[in-house]
């Protein structure tokens, strides 16, 4: 990764195994009260913890109990400088990690996986989208779906044409505004069909207003 290269970011990965005391290594234990699966040990967590924590550090706890996820979380966490990510596995942590260790729980999705390291992952790719110079064209994250709590517009590149399917005409035009209308024209389209939830806090203008109740118009005559 570039950005690594050029020290704008650092990821490093953190062996739990490092701060287990017992000869075996040992990380997780069964649950207590008894039950299926295991249970991540206060111990190696609490000891890894006491060798990265800092004055800048927030804690990640990527969980299914977490609030949801979403754009504006991410560049909100972007403006940290030291973010850990607590993987779970299995039936999860200790609670007492939870409680002593963690700043916040996020979900990325009413499902299970089988560990937190995927979706880790999925956080902090969205995350560091927002350090400067991570991405080559910082105009791909102002533009992106979700940023102004839309979906995004269609994007099409070369050839003009293939296997009969074409590039909408507008595109190939060289008239910008009218480039600009009909992406605005399509991110609302592609909204209000596929998730008409996010316009209630979308930051609409008159324009805006006026496209979508075009577009109500048109699909109520469709029905």
């Amino acid at each position: 990764m570039q950005a690594r290269q050029k020290k704008v970011l650092e990821i490093n990965v953190v062996n739990l195994r490092d701060y287990a005391k017992d000869r075996h290594r040992t990380v997780d234990d069964v649950p207590y009260g008894g039950g299926p699966g295991m249970v991540f040990k206060p111990e190696p967590v609490f000891e890894a913890m006491d060798a990265l924590r800092s004055p800048a550090t927030r804690v990640i706890l990527p969980s299914p109990q977490g609030r949801r996820f979403t754009q504006d979380v991410a560049k909100e966490l972007a403006a940290n400088s030291h973010l850990v990510f607590i993987c779970g596995r299995y039936e999860g942590v200790d609670e007492r990690i939870r409680k002593a260790l963690v700043d916040e729980e996020f979900s990325i999705g009413d499902f299970v996986t089988m560990g937190g390291e995927l979706p880790a992952l999925i956080l902090l790719e969205a995350i560091v989208r927002f350090v400067p110079l991570v991405v080559g064209d910082e105009q791909s994250v102002v533009l992106d779906s979700f940023q102004d709590s839309l979906l995004d517009y269609p994007h099409y590149t070369r050839p003009a044409e293939y296997r009969g399917h074409t590039v909408p005409d507008v595109l190939l035009s060289g008239h910008h505004e009218q480039v600009r209308r009909w992406r605005r024209r399509m991110a609302l389209q592609q909204t209000l069909q596929r998730r008409p939830d996010l316009l209630e806090k979308a930051p609409l203008t008159v324009e805006d207003r006026k496209i979508l109740e075009e577009l109500r118009s048109d699909k109520d005559r469709e029905s």
